[in-house]
């Protein structure tokens, strides 16, 4: 009997060890509270039913001077961040255009020009929007000023982050602290796919087109967002440009002679043929492969 009651009570033992084990991996790990004096960009990761801020410790070390080809949405995107670490009122950005021409880079180089001045980050994934209200939790109160940044951010029918962000931004029970500002980039204008039959839900009223209720739920969300920048393709001219001028930046970062000429700028436009694009990022990927290819050429 008494060896019955061992070999009962040691498999009850085991099976709580079981459990524990796998509630162990639901619960949150203890995590230290972040030190935003020295950490000055952090990222929502998830765990589990929970999630913490984690820190981001490799910065982009991008530049504003850096950024070519955009000054007009440099210009309004810094006055409005200046706007907001000097406490006064400002507002949340949607920064919106064709891919590869700056905008989650601008917003990384106005860190690195700001952050002396309090300026911080918090990035956040569209799945993690349900999770607002425990960052702006984690960051109420604090004299640092924020923004929070939703990179590349579309949305989808239904999905559940779209109503968490657009009562961030409304003012609602959900809103954003004082401290903090939701800057968005995205691909779409109105952060919702747009189809033709969208348009079928339109009437004239005295002389105005009035937008039927598909549209209308689609523009809501962008609206709340109280400035919109946009990001264009470059011309031709402009694209060369850029290109010139990267060129010039890597090659004094190398210490080598200023490359430009005839040969380099038809394949620069050759490049931008292939690459379907005519932005910054496929300049800067033009100049990395030719700034590469001749100081290789040299070493031989």
């Amino acid at each position: 009997m008494v060896e019955k009651i061992l070999n009962e009570d040691a498999e009850l033992k085991s099976q709580l060890k079981r459990v524990l084990a796998a509630v162990e991996q639901l619960l949150p790990q203890p995590v230290e509270v972040l030190d935003w004096q020295s950490c000055f960009a952090a990222s929502w990761r998830r765990h589990s039913l929970a999630g913490f801020l984690h820190p981001v410790d490799a910065l982009d070390p991008v530049d504003l001077d850096d950024l070519l080809g955009i000054d007009k949405q440099k210009q309004i995107l810094e006055e409005n961040t200046c706007q907001f670490l000097d406490g006064f009122p400002a507002n949340n950005v949607l920064l919106w255009g064709t891919r590869g021409t700056g905008k989650s880079t601008l917003v990384r180089a106005l860190l690195n020009r700001y952050a002396a001045k309090g300026l911080r980050v918090i990035q956040v994934d569209k799945d993690d929007l349900m999770h607002l209200p425990d960052i702006f939790a984690a960051i109420r109160g604090q004299h640092y000023r924020f923004i929070l940044l939703c990179d590349d951010l579309s949305f989808e029918a239904g999905e559940s982050g779209y109503k968490m962000l657009k009562s961030a931004l409304d003012g609602s029970v959900y809103a954003a602290p004082e401290n903090v500002r939701i800057y968005v980039t995205s691909n779409r204008r109105h952060l919702l796919p747009e189809y033709e039959t969208d348009n079928l839900g339109a009437k004239m009223v005295h002389n105005e087109i009035h937008h039927g209720e598909a549209v209308e739920e689609k523009i809501s969300l962008s609206d709340r967002f109280g400035l919109w920048v946009a990001f264009n393709s470059f011309s031709q001219d402009q694209y060369l440009e850029v290109v010139e001028k990267t060129l010039a930046s890597i090659c004094r970062q190398q210490q080598i002679a200023p490359l430009w000429d005839e040969d380099i700028r038809l394949s620069a436009i050759a490049w931008s043929h292939k690459k379907s694009k005519r932005c910054g990022r496929t300049a800067l990927q033009f100049a990395l492969q030719c700034v590469g290819r001749r100081m290789r050429e040299a070493r031989r």
